[in-house]
């Protein structure tokens, strides 16, 4: 039986690529839907020598089917947000405390302790709804941060204007973490001179806003907020872990999610960095759901691991904890 503490203790390439092979044997092994997926491609283990052999299950069957490799009670089902009459998609959690450490790990990964950072959440329209794994993130980092004056926010636009400027006048560690069209709105009401707050945007517009592309949105939010760079948060519900962006829409992944872009004419054909292509994701802390999957997501994977969103299949839904499509 496969350890999830092992996950977080990888450390390398070849670390990854041995618990991803025996991560995909278990899953074919206990996931009914992902095991009927690949006996449909006639795969299975004994073809699987490395990470590019194995087949990503279409994340459009989480909307569908119970994507599950466990036979624990589920704990938590999160919900991907959608307009009326959308499918949404089902996550079905049965280990609440691997999400929790992978989103700890992480977020500790690329911005250090959490106590460091008085957090701050604009995510209305994650707040009007049940079964948001971003909301679940976020108020664990607020309730983790053990500052006082963390917390959500909904349309009280002006009390976060307040709160902001004054952290700001005491030199506090901020984040901000934000939809995109409420970050927007809030600099519209209000314009920022920022030296100590780094925001960071989810993505989605929700039908509130026109879409943008990602550098007009981060221009106006640079702008507005008055700082240099604009952060950026990759996640979905279909997984348990995320990519961060510290400016200019360059991804990195912590070390047990990896990502790979697929062939878009030929949907099982993995392709070498610097192609545009189909957003492959590995995240090994899925270990009881799927942990290959590939989104409808367009993007460009560099030498060194990073990657860029490029826009979105044509006729795929607009989600939720995503960036904008070209």
């Amino acid at each position: 039986m496969i350890q999830p503490s092992e996950i977080f203790k990888i450390n390398s390439a070849q670390a990854f690529e041995k618990q991803a092979l025996e991560i995909f044997k278990y899953q074919f092994e206990n996931n009914s839907v992902y095991r009927s997926f690949c006996d449909l491609l006639y795969k299975n283990p004994s073809d699987i020598k490395q990470i590019e052999d194995i087949p990503f299950l279409p994340i459009q069957f989480f909307k569908s089917h119970d994507v599950i490799s466990s036979n624990s009670p589920i704990q938590k089902t999160f919900t991907s947000s959608g307009t009326t009459g959308q499918t949404t998609s089902r996550h079905l959690v049965t280990d609440l405390s691997i999400y929790e450490k992978s989103f700890e790990k992480g977020f500790h990964t690329f911005y250090g302790n959490v106590e460091d950072y008085v957090v701050l959440a604009l995510l209305p329209s994650y707040l009007e709804r049940e079964g948001s794994s971003l909301i679940y993130m976020a108020d664990a980092l607020i309730k983790q941060s053990k500052q006082p004056e963390s917390g959500f926010y909904l349309n009280n636009l002006e009390a976060l204007k307040n709160t902001l400027l004054k952290l700001e006048v005491r030199n506090r560690k901020v984040l901000l973490i934000g939809v995109s069209f409420a970050l927007l709105d809030l600099v519209e009401y209000y314009p920022f001179q920022l030296k100590n707050t780094i925001i960071m945007e989810t993505g989605g517009m929700k039908g509130r806003r026109k879409e943008l592309i990602r550098n007009e949105l981060h221009n106006i939010l640079k702008k507005g907020f008055g700082v240099s760079e604009i952060h950026s948060e990759y996640g979905m519900t279909e997984l348990l872990s995320q990519a961060y962006s510290n400016g200019n829409g360059i991804f990195n992944c912590p070390p047990w999610m990896h990502v790979l872009t697929r062939d878009t004419e030929d949907a099982l054909t993995i392709q070498k960095s610097g192609k545009t292509g189909g957003l492959n994701v590995i995240d090994l802390a899925n270990i009881n759901s799927c942990s290959f999957i590939a989104t409808q997501d367009l993007g460009k994977i560099h030498e060194d691991g990073s990657f860029e969103i490029i826009g979105r299949f044509d006729n795929s839904d607009i989600r939720g904890c995503n960036l904008m499509a070209l």
